[in-house]
């Protein structure tokens, strides 16, 4: 586990971060930086699928993994005390009503469960409920969008968990994804990773980034050979507004996120656009 801390400051809100497929707590670091150099703790775990842990594929918790990684969340909330107490200079600065989650692409499904998704089973009836209150917000990087029909033949044989329902996904969330996303998962295209913006009742909104693929410019690293859309001012964009879209949502600021907003507006829109519901 990573834990990033602002030098300075008290009552400091918490972000939650889980990685994508094969990555792991060092990953990500053009936001995870960014946040914590604006006043966030950031706390990322290594979850089993990553290449630094090389679990075999045979290893009987692979099947799992999807609950593992959820499990991994919760772990880290219910273990918050001992983790301020690890870090040095960190005791006493945490503010605990204001937890936010994000994720990226598997990270972000992670995630989505404990925002209120849930996946259907085999009969298509949603299965448990894994969501926690403890989380106020969340950011849905790459998110992927519905099962059945909508996955390719690969995604259904090999990853039946990914058949989520959004349905009960009530927790205020920043759904991002880039309208040249087109995944090899899905018979869709890259509309599929809005799925979790349209198809969830409550507060929500939705950047979509134009030209941006499955990395959204290069977010999972500096130097990062899968980052097939290298952007760095999609990078800049994306950190600012993640930032002020969490200040609103914790109720931390009422001005940043209007402020952002306006900001891209008056871009003619050569970046990206939101949508708010």
């Amino acid at each position: 586990m990573r834990v990033s801390v602002p030098a300075t400051g008290s009552q400091l809100p918490i972000i939650i971060f889980s990685h994508g497929f094969g990555w792991s707590m060092d990953s990500y670091g053009p936001l995870v930086d960014y946040w914590a150099a604006h006043g966030f703790v950031v706390i990322q775990p290594t979850h089993l699928d990553s290449r630094t842990l090389n679990l075999p594929p045979d290893d009987p918790r692979t099947p799992l993994i999807w609950r593992f990684r959820v499990q991994d969340l919760k772990h880290i909330l219910d273990q918050l005390d001992l983790i301020e107490a690890s870090i040095p200079g960190l005791s006493g600065r945490l503010d605990r009503s204001r937890i936010a989650a994000a994720g990226h692409s598997w990270g972000g499904q992670t995630v989505s469960m404990l925002l209120g998704a849930r996946v259907l089973d085999t009969n298509g009836e949603p299965g448990e409920d894994m969501s926690d209150s403890r989380i106020k917000a969340g950011i849905l990087l790459s998110t992927t969008g519905l099962g059945g029909a909508d996955l390719s033949p690969f995604a259904a044989e090999h990853f039946p968990f990914m058949n989520p329902s959004f349905s009960d996904m009530r927790t205020p969330t920043l759904v991002v994804a880039g309208d040249h996303d087109q995944s090899h998962l899905s018979t869709r295209g890259p509309d599929w990773f809005t799925d979790p913006y349209f198809l969830s009742p409550g507060r929500k909104s939705l950047l979509i980034l134009f030209g941006a693929e499955h990395i959204l410019g290069g977010i999972s690293g500096y130097n990062v050979a899968e980052t097939t859309d290298e952007n760095p001012e999609r990078v800049a964009l994306l950190q600012q507004l993640t930032w002020s879209y969490l200040r609103d949502a914790l109720n931390l600021d009422d001005s940043s996120w209007l402020a952002a907003r306006k900001d891209l507006e008056e871009r003619a829109n050569t970046l990206g656009r939101i949508e708010s519901k």
